[in-house]
C-alpha cells in the first residue's frame, strides 16, 4: 500500500502475476476493485460481478 495516498490513482497494486500495476494507468476509465483470493475458485458473487463487467467493459 501507498502511504499518504490521496486517490485510488495514487496506488499500485501487485497483479496475478506478481507484477506491480500502477492504478494511475485506469485514470479517466470507468475502474471496479474486486479484492479477492485469486484462488477461491468460483462462487455465486462472480455471477453478478461477471454481468457487471459485461455491462461497463466497453468503458
Amino acid at each position: 500500500m501507498t502511504p499518504n495516498a490521496a486517490t485510488l490513482y495514487d496506488f499500485t497494486m501487485t497483479d496475478i502475476n506478481q507484477k506491480p500495476v500502477s492504478l494511475r494507468k485506469f485514470e479517466g476509465k470507468t475502474v471496479l476493485v474486486v479484492n479477492v483470493a485469486s484462488k477461491c475458485g468460483l462462487t455465486p458473487q462472480y455471477e453478478g460481478l461477471e454481468k457487471l463487467h459485461q455491462a461497463l467493459a466497453p468503458r
